[in-house]
């Protein structure tokens, strides 16, 4: 994994024209970048990995599976059941 992943939009604006911050970085602190739409500078770093994980069956892991209220689940034939 590389040192630093670049973001892709900026959290505030939305905008793409990104950069670099030449500020110092600490350890771990995470990478500095700077918006040249918006002229707000700010940090990404990565906080670690949840300890549920993702469950099995679950799309996206939000959860052990059944563990929803029920209210739109898909069933079998893809319908809506209530």
């Amino acid at each position: 994994m590389s040192e630093r992943a670049a973001p892709f939009y900026c959290p505030y604006c939305g905008d793409e024209d990104l950069r670099p911050s030449e500020a110092e970085t600490g350890g771990g602190k995470g990478a500095p970048w700077e918006c040249a739409a918006c002229n707000r500078a700010f940090r990404l770093s990565f906080l670690g990995l949840l300890a549920r994980g993702l469950a099995p069956g679950s799309p996206a892991g939000g959860g052990a599976p059944g563990s929803g209220s029920g209210e739109g689940a898909q069933g079998p034939e893809g319908g809506v059941t209530r």
